[in-house]
């Protein structure tokens, strides 16, 4: 069993997102070997599309039911050796939210994170992570971001450093910083992304760290795991570590959901 490791992650994925692989159980015992307690998984929210669209990175509304299922037996089986939760990450897309709460909500799930991956259905775009110089894309993301968070349904921003605009610095800062003080505000943990490290993503951007260090954001580390090695990683986890030693991050081992 691994020491001075996480205590907690909130981010982790099933196969049901199309793009994750290997079983819960499999998950949960490589957690366990790591010396976490607690350990989340928040696959990907399944969305009401109106117009017959079917994605192909996350679960569908009939799944839904089954996957929450699912890990509350292993949750109770393994209640002895981790604290086992259930949740999404979910975007907040206004058409969608109402139908997608109300199903959270009648199946029980522990909580939520948000993951900005789009501010409108997928299958029209544009995805967050798409580089771009457009000032509006930027202005959208943090705007979505803000009035989603002002729902109070989310525990904390997934890679809130996702946007990926390539613009001028001014306007990053600018609007990075209007980011990261209504999320401390809101008084909302912001996620360092370990799979986003990992896999050389524009994410953690340490431009991004330097903003919130300055404003005082509270943060996270999150694996966002789609696959075993992904939880086993002690070298991406010594460097999200070094991520929070040099911008004298706030860093928060667990959190305190809404239903303890």
């Amino acid at each position: 069993m691994m020491s001075d490791f996480l205590n907690a992650n909130y981010h982790a994925h099933t196969a049901r997102c199309q793009h994750a692989y290997g079983t819960e159980r499999e998950f949960i015992e490589a957690a366990i070997d790591m010396g976490e307690k607690v350990f989340g998984f928040s696959d990907h929210i399944p969305c009401p599309f109106k117009d017959g669209y079917v994605s192909n990175i996350r679960m569908t509304m009939a799944q839904a039911p089954e996957y929450v299922s699912c890990i509350r037996k292993l949750a109770e089986e393994y209640k002895d050796d981790i604290k086992i939760l259930v949740g999404f990450e979910a975007e907040y897309i206004p058409k969608f939210f109402d139908e997608q709460i109300a199903m959270a909500q009648n199946l029980g799930i522990d909580y939520m994170i948000m993951g900005q991956h789009f501010w409108d259905s997928e299958n029209k775009g544009p995805y967050s992570g798409s580089p771009t110089k457009d000032e509006e894309r930027i202005r959208l993301y943090v705007d979505s971001v803000i009035e989603g968070m002002q729902t109070g349904c989310y525990l904390y921003l997934a890679h809130p450093d996702l946007i990926n605009y390539q613009g001028l610095d001014s306007v990053y800062e600018f609007e990075m910083e209007r980011l990261c003080r209504a999320m401390l505000q809101m008084d909302i943990p912001l996620e360092i992304n370990m799979l986003g490290k990992a896999t050389n993503r524009n994410y953690p951007n340490p431009k991004f760290w330097e903003i919130a260090s300055k404003i005082g954001n509270k943060v996270v580390l999150g694996q966002d795991a789609h696959a075993v090695e992904h939880i086993t990683d002690r070298k991406t986890f010594e460097e999200c570590m070094e991520l929070v030693d040099r911008f004298s991050l706030p860093l928060l081992k667990e959190l305190k959901l809404s239903n303890q």
